[in-house]
Formats: C-alpha cells, structure tokens, sequence
C-alpha cells in the first residue's frame, strides 16, 4: 500500500515512538511510510519533525538519490532502536543502557542548533524565551529531530510505562500516560474495537456450544 493513501499514525503519545511506528500494518498490508526520500518529506511533514519551509528547501537543493539515501539510514535508524526499545520496555532504564546509546549520540554530534532569544506579547505582558533554532545544510540534516526525539524519550519518559500494542498482529508501541497506566491498545478505534468484537463471538459461540 502507498503511504500517501493513508495519514502517518500518531498514537504513541511520545514524538520518539511515534516515528518507530512509521511502519506498520493498519490494515492487511504493512504501510512503510518512510520507505523512499519522498516518503521520509512527508512524514516529517505531517509529523511537524521539520518546519515546511525547510523541507521545501531541502527537497530543492538535494537530489532524489540523496533523499533516498537518507530515507534509508532514517529505516536503518528506526528498527535499531526499536530493538534497543523492545529488549527494554516494561522497567526503568540503568546507567548500563548508556552504552548502547553511542550510535545515537554519535548523531547527535552532527547537530546544527543554536539559541535565539525571542519575546511574546508587549507592554507588562512581555515574555522573554529561548527558542532553539535549527540549520538545514543538507539532506541529511533532516535524521537531526528525529535522532532528538528518540533522545528525548530516553531522557524523559518512564521505560516501565513504553508499551507494546496487545493486538495480535500489531506491531505499534506508544508510552502509557492514563491514570492507573492500564492502556493495552494503540487505539481503541483499532485494536481495541477489534479485541471487543472478538471477545463478543467468543461468548457468543461459547453460549452455543453451552
């Protein structure tokens, strides 16, 4: 399936999940929506990774075989810290997990951002606030908020809490933030409706059977 047919799918209520369920299965096809250059523009774009002005910019100045190049180190990127992820969810993280996260790091050195201060409103109601700012110079430069966000949800969210989807054939994971953290699905508009009906013709056939 072609993912400009369907929207990217933001359920996992954490930006860094949500790009490790840039592929999946929503219906009977697994739906990569990375998986060439202009793939990864679009969902930056619907994801708002990267400001539209500077995807138009990138997709100017780079070439098609540059864009795909990136596609795949950003899919390269993607299923290895999902793996750093799986092997993990359910507990908290432990100084020793620090070493595993050189390959991130490692990108994170290539990072072009610097701070600008700004204001917001006038008068007495002035507010100053510094606003992190990022450069564009090349293709590549757009792994640079995604390899932020992953970071960021190292950093800042509970691994006890990162889940994976109890749907059968589903493969999403998202960070369970409800009170009591009882969330089993991706959504209940899609899993969970389907575990629902399922669980109805199970008591339906077992009444049946009875």
């Amino acid at each position: 399936m072609d993912y400009r047919q369907i929207p990217a799918i933001l359920v996992a209520d954490a930006p860094g999940l949500d790009f490790l369920n840039s592929v999946a299965t929503p219906f009977d096809e697994e739906v990569d929506w990375i998986s060439d250059g202009e793939g990864l523009l679009a969902w930056l774009d619907q994801t708002g990774f990267v400001p539209r002005a500077a995807l138009e910019a990138i997709r100017t100045q780079s070439t098609a075989a540059e864009l795909d190049d990136v596609a795949a180190h950003a899919r390269g990127l993607r299923e290895w810290f999902r793996g750093f992820v799986r092997k993990r969810k359910g507990r908290p993280l432990v100084a020793k997990d620090l070493r595993e996260l050189e390959p991130l790091n490692q990108l994170l050195e290539r990072d072009q951002q610097h701070g600008e201060i700004v204001t917001h409103g006038s008068g007495d109601a002035t507010r100053f606030e510094l606003r992190a700012n990022r450069r564009w110079p090349s293709a590549e430069s757009l792994l640079m908020p995604i390899a932020e966000a992953l970071a960021k949800l190292v950093c800042e969210e509970d691994f006890t809490y990162v889940k994976a989807c109890e749907g059968p054939r589903c493969t999403l994971m998202f960070a369970d933030h409800t009170r009591g953290h009882a969330r089993r699905w991706c959504s209940m508009a899609i899993c969970g409706n389907r575990a629902k009906v399922a669980a109805h013709r199970k008591r339906l056939k077992e009444q049946e059977i009875g």
